[in-house]
């Protein structure tokens, strides 16, 4: 068996010949610089208008009364691939509570139950995700309602990781979460003959990413968006001189 040599291997690199050195030396910045890319965490915003919280709570025992509220904003950070250093902060304004009537609205955010003049959002601030599956984790945090902080589990279902496919294409995530918190527990106690205790949350969540992180995790560009605008016809009847010109229509995806 031939011995083994004792030099350095930069040393032996060097003897192999310039170019194999000088190409080790150029892979040395490169190498952890491509590494440290392909784990950086990623920032999505909450989407207001396709995320919504629905709650369920018993109506004297006759049946299970249903409110939504809507308008939520919040940041979402993770690792594309390692769900378990996601870190998510959300705020769920009560004023957007909807339970189908304008008196039940009234009632559910007057001073004696979710008193929404004093405390005008709910706050949720993650502090751990456990990781059950490739789409479904528990995110333990901390929810803040009606002045009260308690711990609170949201078990989430992930249902997908893509360019959403309508303008302004931008990389969407969306989840499905199931919680359940005892009003009482956040010191909204008032009617316990008449609203239950047990409070059911079913949230549906999507988090496009933030326009300054690029596209950096290897997604291609989003296509040109075309102008759908019409044309006019040609018998038309042209605006008055000097008059403001028509600005053209927006769009914004449903």
């Amino acid at each position: 068996m031939p011995a083994m040599s004792t030099q350095p291997l930069h040393t032996q690199s060097i003897r192999r010949g310039p170019a194999t050195f000088l190409a080790w030396l150029a892979l040395m910045p490169v190498l952890p610089a491509g590494l440290a890319n392909a784990a950086a965490p990623v920032r999505y915003e909450l989407d207001p208008v396709h995320t919504r919280v629905m709650f369920a709570v018993s109506h004297a025992g006759f049946s299970q009364a249903l409110g939504t509220v809507s308008g939520s904003t919040g940041t979402l950070v993770f690792e594309p691939g390692d769900w378990g250093t996601a870190a998510l902060e959300a705020s769920v304004p009560l004023q957007r509570l909807d339970l189908g009537d304008a008196g039940w609205n009234r009632a559910a955010l007057a001073r004696n139950l979710l008193d929404a003049q004093r405390w005008p959002e709910a706050r949720f601030v993650s502090t751990r995700v456990e990781v059950l599956g490739p789409d479904r984790f528990i995110v333990h945090g901390q929810l803040t309602l009606h002045g009260v902080t308690r711990e609170v589990p949201l078990q989430v279902s992930f249902n997908a990781l893509k360019r959403h496919p309508l303008p302004p294409f931008r990389r969407t995530a969306g989840f499905s979460a199931t919680a359940l918190i005892s009003r009482s527990e956040f010191g909204i106690d008032a009617w316990p003959s008449v609203i239950g205790d047990q409070v059911e949350l079913r949230i549906e969540a999507e988090a496009v990413r933030g326009a300054s992180e690029g596209t950096r995790d290897g997604e291609p560009a989003a296509p040109a968006q075309e102008d759908t605008r019409e044309e006019a016809p040609a018998d038309a009847t042209p605006s008055a001189p000097g008059a403001a010109p028509t600005p053209p229509p927006t769009s914004t995806h449903p």
